[in-house]
């Protein structure tokens, strides 16, 4: 019997526990016949949970109530609180099996068969016991799953890190070899030509005592002997110089082969890094605002967006066609950016486009205009055109508040900059052909006018860096070429050639760049002023030297039908400074730009240009308008002019 008992108790618990799940439960007894209640609302908590009944877990109840529950003459009431539930599930149920807790006074699992509750609500518990049975594994399931992805990920990004800082080192490496297998070459060819003109010399003079002693053996004089063994001496002396002579050829020859294979190496390389950094640009382009941070690695403005730079970000964009990322950018301008009276703030933030720099220069302005016209002009979408017309109109009023009709350096600004000037005339002369109004094209006029007057006065170098002053700026010459076109030049009584000559003369140095590893290797191009006149010596501009090579590349085309030569001395040139640059692409620090390329704006960071201003802090800062001329520069892009009319400034 007692067996029996006790099966008959196992197979009840086995109906109830079902589900693990803790739920709180009021309750109170009742007699069979609901005529009165035997105890008071009291708390208890579910064990487990299945479709027939509850598990419930109760403890210091009075010691009649035990007795009542062991011998199974009562009903209970139940209230089971479901968590967010508005009201609790009613139910009544009897007791089917009771356990004492060992070890714990007054404390009791009872098993719960109902006899009365609502199926839709029993429905929801079970739901409820299910979901709660299963959220931990699958919580557990679905962190284990995030830490994974977050490892993979990790670990992919160092493996692309790896790879994009490879693909770097890979370039410099090449770079350098191929720059001393140019050095040995040149050395070799000096020589071959000193031997040549040696082995000239020594063939003539050999022919000259030849004919001497021809003329002395006719004569029968005893001199002629002599003369025989001088010759065969010379012949010794010059079969000597053939074979070294051969031999340099030889060297010559093999040196040739093995630089003709770096340099093709290094533009396959140049190409891959380049692409990197384009993609280093894109990947820091903000997704709410579309701005993108201008100096990577400057603590102090790592969060600005320099208007000049979106500018030259929506160019690089569209000339692309990225036209998704560029119209990020405009409508940011178009839509969202605070203005005050019209004009565009010198800086944003990236995170939210709040303004950064309170400060209105029109060089930012210009050149956002310039970018709108180089993106209309390619896409033929004039969505963002009024956009640049009330920029002109900004920039006009400027220039008729000036009785020479120079554009001053912003509508707060006193002095005037050839930059501003020479970019104003690049705009105004894109705007003027788009919208065809003849205003443009006069503002256009009486810009040139002013550049003229302030800037060429003389005919002469230097250029100035504006009214009034002499000073020396490298951009003012490289825009020169750029914005007003050789030809154009030519005509206001200017060499775009001396403009050049001037330039490498004073502006061109060879420093050394400390690269991230700590290698340092010499890196020549442009610098933003003649170094003697700077007490820091020479630095070199990324951006600066790029503006310089687009120049060059204009200069190639503009002669490649009318001196070949020329032209290819130009494209020579752009190339030997291109792989300059190639030599200061460094690896982008942030765990986004997965050591991706990207170009430091200087050699020297934190250090005077000699225009007013310092360049960014941080030894590693990445530059995105060093970075995105740069591109310019590789791709042969003038900002400055429309495509078509890039060589010749019409």
């Amino acid at each position: 019997m007692w067996l029996k008992n006790k099966f008959q108790s196992q197979v009840e618990r086995r109906k109830y526990i079902r589900l693990d799940t803790v739920l709180p439960v009021q309750f109170r007894l009742a007699t069979l016949d609901d005529k009165r209640f035997l105890s008071a609302w009291t708390q208890g908590f579910t064990s487990n949970i299945s479709r027939g009944g509850i598990s419930l877990a109760v403890r210091d109840l009075p010691e009649d109530l035990f007795k009542l529950l062991q011998e199974r003459k009562i009903k209970i009431a139940l209230e089971i609180e479901l968590p967010l539930a508005r009201n609790p599930i009613r139910a009544e149920a009897a007791v089917a099996w009771m356990k004492i807790v060992p070890g714990l006074a007054q404390r009791a699992l009872i098993g719960l068969d109902y006899k009365k509750i609502n199926l839709n609500e029993n429905k929801k518990l079970l739901r409820f016991a299910h979901f709660k049975q299963l959220f931990l594994p699958v919580v557990i399931l679905i962190i284990g799953a995030l830490i994974l992805a977050l490892a993979l990920g990790i670990y992919s990004n160092r493996q692309l890190s790896q790879q994009n800082k490879f693909l770097i080192n890979e370039l410099i490496s090449v770079t350098q070899e191929a720059h001393l297998a140019k050095e040995k070459l040149k050395n070799i060819s000096f020589n071959r030509l000193k031997l040549q003109q040696e082995l000239k010399a020594l063939s003539s003079r050999i022919a000259n005592i030849r004919g001497e002693r021809n003329k002395q053996a006719a004569q029968k004089n005893n001199k002629s002997a002599e003369l025989n063994v001088l010759i065969f001496k010379l012949t010794q002396d010059k079969n000597l110089l053939q074979a070294k002579l051969a031999l340099l050829r030889d060297k010559e020859n093999i040196l040739q082969t093995q630089t003709l294979g770096l340099e093709r190496q290094e533009l396959v390389l140049e190409k891959a890094n380049f692409e990197k950094m384009y993609q280093w640009l894109a990947v820091h382009q903000n997704n709410h605002t579309g701005l993108v941070m201008s100096f990577e690695g400057d603590k102090d403005i790592a969060s600005w967006a320099f208007t000049y730079d979106q500018a030259l970000l929506i160019q690089i964009f569209t000339n692309s066609g990225d036209l998704a990322r560029a119209r990020k950018l405009l409508d940011f301008f178009a839509l969202t950016a605070k203005r005050e009276n019209g004009w565009f703030l010198n800086a944003y933030y990236v995170s939210d486009g709040a303004p950064a720099e309170f400060i209105l220069h029109s060089g930012p302005n210009i050149w956002l205009g310039l970018a709108i016209m180089q993106y209309t002009q390619k896409t033929q979408d004039k969505s963002y055109l009024a956009l640049a017309q009330e920029l002109a109109q900004n920039i006009m009023q400027l220039q008729n508040t000036d009785i020479d009709n120079g554009i001053r350096g912003g509508p707060q600004m006193s002095w005037y900059s050839t930059e501003h000037n020479l970019d104003a005339y690049a705009f105004l002369k894109m705007l003027a052909k788009v919208t065809q109004k003849p205003v443009y094209e006069e503002a256009a006029g009486k810009t040139l006018a002013w550049l003229v007057r302030h800037t060429y006065d003389r005919g002469e170098l230097p250029v100035k860096r504006g009214k009034g002053d002499a000073t020396i700026a490298t951009d003012t010459y490289a825009w020169s070429i750029a914005a007003v076109g050789v030809e154009k030049l030519k005509s206001l009584g200017m060499d775009a050639d001396k403009i050049m000559d001037f330039v490498e003369e004073n502006c061109k140095v060879e420093v050394d760049f400390r690269r991230p590893s700590g290698e340092v290797v010499k890196v020549q191009g442009f610098d933003f002023a003649p170094q003697q006149h700077l007490g820091r010596g020479g630095v070199v501009s990324s951006e600066w030297t790029a503006q310089i090579i687009v120049s060059y590349k204009i200069l190639a085309d503009f002669y490649r039908q009318i001196d070949p030569l020329k032209s290819e001395s130009y494209a020579q040139k752009a190339q030997m400074y291109l792989g300059q640059l190639g030599k200061m692409i460094i690896s982008s620090a942030s765990p986004s730009g997965q050591g991706q390329g990207c170009l430091p704006y200087a050699t020297q960071d934190d250090v005077d240009t000699g225009h007013g201003w310092r360049t960014p802090k941080g030894k590693h800062t990445g530059s995105v308008s060093g970075t995105a001329y740069t591109l310019f520069a590789y791709y042969g892009f003038n900002p400055l002019a429309f495509k078509e009319s890039a060589s010749n400034g019409k």
